[in-house]
């Protein structure tokens, strides 16, 4: 074989610019992240050893050009050892952004059974539920050490996508991501939120029966929540913590920041403060997107 044909030589090879890397619990959303992820022009390296990042992160401190995005999609950690090499790899390359995908175990369970594949931690006779629990054990420390922890319980394929296009195309937006979500707590906590308001203590429009019908993006509904001497105190207040913690948030480096608004089934209140407060943001400066978790149910 000629020089030609055997390709680039390490030497000449171009190092990462920007590597994130998804990794997570096994049936949360790994694969569909990395389709999502090519289809955004990364290039992705799909089910990537732990053991094989020192290589990585060899490549990204060598200095010898910018290979553009790179995608690392990662398996699970039957070793322990994939914190440590993640800090080894964010201490090599110039941004390192680290993506934990997660979902309930009944959810993880139940997706194993309508697919019938085989759980990679259910081995020796070991359950599906068990293999969940044990994998969640092991990359604790990941997750914990995260920038973005995406919980994929309530998301289809299509709305991971969604979601990951928002937070990874060119034209996504500033440094750090904000996101303000409304949810209803009868549906589940958000796994995924930095902070959580709960606005059930402001007037529920589910008790009259004209407001019922309609959500928190209709006027009446809005009016009837947050025109109240008590309700602009509330938000003037949030909105005051927000100016106390986004921005040293953002000079941290912090890629990403969400602030979940519950009330009792997310259609009418935290509907209409999430809006409020996503309006209020925008006027500051910031670039907030809106997702309403439980608005269709």
């Amino acid at each position: 074989m000629n020089d030609a044909e055997a390709g680039p030589t390490p030497d000449s090879m171009e190092t990462p610019g920007r590597v994130v890397v998804v990794t997570g619990l096994s049936g949360a959303g790994r694969s569909t992240a990395a389709d999502a992820l090519e289809d955004l022009g990364w290039f992705v390296i799909d089910n990537l050893p732990p053991a094989l990042i020192p290589k990585i992160a060899e490549l990204a401190g060598s200095g010898q050009g910018t290979y553009g995005k790179v995608a690392l999609i990662m398996g699970g950690d039957p070793e322990g050892r994939l914190s440590s090499l993640l800090d080894e790899l964010r201490g090599a390359a110039a941004r390192v952004e680290v993506v934990f995908l997660e979902a309930a175990n009944d959810v993880l369970h139940r997706r194993y059974e309508l697919t019938r594949r085989k759980h990679p931690w259910a081995t020796d006779g070991v359950s599906v539920p068990t293999a969940i629990e044990m994998e969640r054990d092991r990359l604790a420390a990941v997750r914990a050490g995260a920038d973005l922890v995406l919980d994929t319980t309530d998301l289809n394929p299509h709305q991971l996508r969604e979601r990951l296009t928002d937070q990874f195309s060119d034209d996504a937006g500033p440094s750090l991501r904000l996101t303000v979500m409304s949810f209803g707590f009868k549906h589940g906590h958000p796994r995924d939120a930095d902070m959580v308001i709960d606005v059930r203590f402001l007037p529920n429009p589910h008790w009259d029966d004209e407001l019922r019908p309609f959500t928190g993006l209709d006027e009446a509904v809005r009016s009837h929540v947050l025109d109240r001497p008590h309700s602009e105190a509330f938000l003037g207040s949030l909105l005051g913590l927000l100016d106390v913690v986004l921005p040293p948030t953002a000079a941290e480096g912090r890629s990403y920041f969400t602030v979940a608004v519950g009330c009792t089934g997310g259609r009418h209140r935290s509907v209409a403060v999430s809006e409020a407060v996503a309006a209020a943001l925008t006027d500051r400066g910031w670039q907030p997107r809106v997702i309403h978790r439980d608005l269709e149910r």
